[in-house]
């Protein structure tokens, strides 16, 4: 089956999480410059779940243009992938909302997780589809950041019982160290054309 419909449809939801992200946040009623600063935390988590949802809609992209054809399975976990990404408004907005307290960020923690995991699995399900010499498998590699980044995302889960910003300094900092192009689909798509 062709990938085009599974790309516009996840296209599509990415871009209702982050319209549902922006419009949980409220509009002071008070023209004051005092009335924003009770929304710097809400602003503060729209924008590292925007930046994740920009990271995980890039990533995605390049996904989904190494594979040549998508099956049930790829349907499935794309799903999956978007279940948790989903979520984000939800964990976006608790965290915000409660000016970053424990149980909030460490539950976003959990989200950052469940969203790297399922990415994971989407991988794998693209692989196994499209062979061990597929240009994603080529790719891949080693995967450290794949693989670095949900053992991160435990160790912020388990600081936030400790001190909340230790959790969320792990959470910028994978998001940091995602910011930064990831080229090996690019550079194996090259090698393979």
């Amino acid at each position: 089956m062709g990938k085009g419909r599974l790309e516009a449809f996840s296209d599509g939801v990415l871009a209702i999480i982050i319209t549902i992200m922006v419009l949980e946040m409220k509009v002071p009623h008070d023209a004051s410059a005092a009335a924003l600063t009770p929304l710097v935390p809400v602003l503060l988590s729209y924008v590292l779940s925007f930046l994740y949802v920009g990271i995980y809609w890039n990533n995605h992209h390049h996904m989904l243009h190494a594979a040549k054809t998508v099956s049930g399975r790829v349907l499935w976990a794309n799903l999956h992938l978007l279940f948790w990404l989903s979520l984000f408004p939800f964990a976006t907005g608790w965290m915000g909302e409660n000016h970053f307290a424990a149980l909030p960020t460490a539950l976003y923690g959990v989200v950052l997780l469940a969203a790297a995991i399922a990415y994971w699995i989407l991988q794998q399900a693209i692989i196994a589809d499209q062979g061990e010499a597929s240009v994603l498998k080529q790719a891949v590699g080693s995967d450290w950041k794949g693989k670095s980044s949900p053992l991160l995302y435990v160790c912020g889960i388990a600081l936030t019982g400790y001190r909340p910003w230790l959790g969320q300094a792990i959470y910028v900092a994978v998001a940091l160290m995602w910011l930064v192009p990831d080229r090996r689909i690019e550079k194996a798509m090259r090698r393979d054309a």
